[in-house]
C-alpha cells in the first residue's frame, strides 16, 4: 500500500484521533466520496453504518470511475450489497480542518441514497441504525422530546448570554428561537442542520469537544459519529424532509405494495412529525400519487386493508408542477 492509500485507508476509517501525518505523506488533495444511506423499515428511519456504527460508507474516487456518481454506485453496491435507487449529490466538504495533516486536503463528496434494508450477510461490517440515534431531538412524533426543555435549550440560553456583546447575545438568541422553535416560532423539521451547527457551535455535543478533556462530558444526547458524520448525516436528513414535500421520493422507500397507513408511517418517520391522517390521504388520492391493486393486506390487525402501488407515471405527468405530500400535526 502507498503512503497515499494508507492516508486515505486511515481517513475512511475513521481517524478522527489521527494528530499527525505520516512522516512522508505527500501533499494533495484526496477525493472521497461519502454516502447517507436511508431505508425505512416497520415505520423508522435507518440510516447504513459502519465502524461500530459510527461512521457513514465512504470510499475513495478513483479514475476509473466515470462520475462520481457512478464511483458511488459501484463501491457502495460492491462493499454493501445493497442497490442504490434514488441518488442525489448532498453537498461538498472541504474544511481546512477535515485533513490528516497540514499538507492535505481532504474533500468529502456526500450523496443521499435512498434504498431498502436487508438483512447482513456472513462478514458484512454494515449495519443498520435508526437516525434519532444520532440526532434525537429531531424526533417529535410522540411531542417535543424532554431533552430539549431539560438540558438543550438551558444550555443554549447560557450559550446566548455568555456573549461578549449584545449584538452577539441578540444574534445567538434569535438563532435558538428559529432553529429550537421557542418564543412564538414554529418548529421546522427541515432545520436538522441549522440545529446541529449550533450544538456544535455552543460545545452541547460530542464532536465540538474532541481534543478538550477538560470540558468533559457532551450534555447533548446522541451518539456521536467519526469525523463529521454527524453533520453530512444531519445534511442528509434535512435534504430528504423538504424533498418528500415536493417530490414523490417517498415511494423510493416503500414495498411494491403498501397501505396507505404504512405509507403515512414511512413519512412520518422521515419527517419527525404526525401527519394529519385525512388531509394526507386526501391529497395522495387527489394527486394520483397511488393507485389500488384490488388486494388486500391481512397484517393490520384488524379490517384487511387496501393495498396500492405507486403511479410512476406521476413522475412525468407531475414533472412541470410536481408532487407534495402534508407535514403538521394531527
Amino acid at each position: 500500500m502507498t503512503t497515499a492509500e494508507s492516508a486515505t485507508s486511515a481517513f475512511r476509517a475513521g481517524a478522527a484521533e489521527v494528530s499527525e501525518p505520516e512522516a512522508h505523506a505527500p501533499s494533495g488533495i484526496i477525493a472521497d466520496l461519502v454516502a447517507v444511506l436511508v431505508a425505512v423499515t416497520a415505520g423508522e428511519p435507518r440510516v447504513l453504518t459502519l465502524q461500530d456504527a459510527r461512521a457513514l460508507p465512504s470510499g475513495a474516487f478513483e479514475l476509473a470511475h466515470r462520475s462520481l456518481q457512478s464511483g458511488l454506485r459501484a463501491w457502495v453496491e460492491q462493499q454493501t450489497h445493497h442497490p442504490l435507487g434514488y441518488v442525489e449529490q448532498l453537498y461538498t466538504f472541504a474544511d481546512r480542518d477535515r485533513g490528516l495533516g497540514p499538507e492535505q486536503r481532504v474533500i468529502s463528496i456526500s450523496y443521499l441514497g435512498l434504498t431498502r434494508e436487508r438483512a447482513p450477510g456472513p462478514g458484512d461490517r454494515t449495519s443498520w441504525q435508526d437516525w434519532y440515534l444520532y440526532l434525537p431531538w429531531e424526533d417529535h412524533r410522540v411531542g417535543v422530546p424532554a431533552m430539549i426543555d431539560a438540558v438543550i435549550l438551558p444550555n443554549l440560553r447560557a450559550f446566548a448570554e455568555a456573549a461578549p456583546t449584545a449584538a452577539l447575545r441578540h444574534d445567538r438568541s434569535n438563532r435558538i428561537a428559529v432553529t429550537f422553535g421557542t418564543d412564538g416560532r414554529p418548529w421546522n423539521e427541515e432545520l436538522v442542520l441549522q440545529r446541529y451547527e449550533l450544538l456544535y457551535e455552543a460545545g452541547l455535543i460530542a464532536e465540538a469537544r474532541r481534543g478538550k478533556p477538560e470540558t468533559g462530558p457532551a450534555p447533548a444526547q446522541g451518539r456521536s459519529m467519526s469525523l463529521d458524520h454527524r453533520r453530512i448525516l444531519a445534511t442528509g436528513i434535512a435534504r430528504l424532509r423538504a424533498k418528500i414535500k415536493y417530490h414523490p421520493v417517498v415511494f423510493e422507500l416503500m414495498p411494491d405494495t403498501f397501505t396507505l397507513l404504512q405509507l403515512q408511517r414511512c413519512v412520518e418517520a422521515l419527517a419527525g412529525r404526525l401527519v394529519h391522517k385525512q388531509n394526507f390521504r386526501r391529497l395522495v388520492e387527489q394527486q394520483e400519487l397511488v393507485e389500488e391493486t384490488g388486494q388486500s393486506s391481512q397484517e393490520t390487525g384488524g379490517r384487511p386493508a387496501k393495498l396500492f402501488r405507486f403511479r410512476r407515471e406521476v413522475l412525468f405527468e407531475r414533472a412541470i408542477v410536481g408532487t407534495k405530500l402534508p407535514i403538521s400535526r394531527s
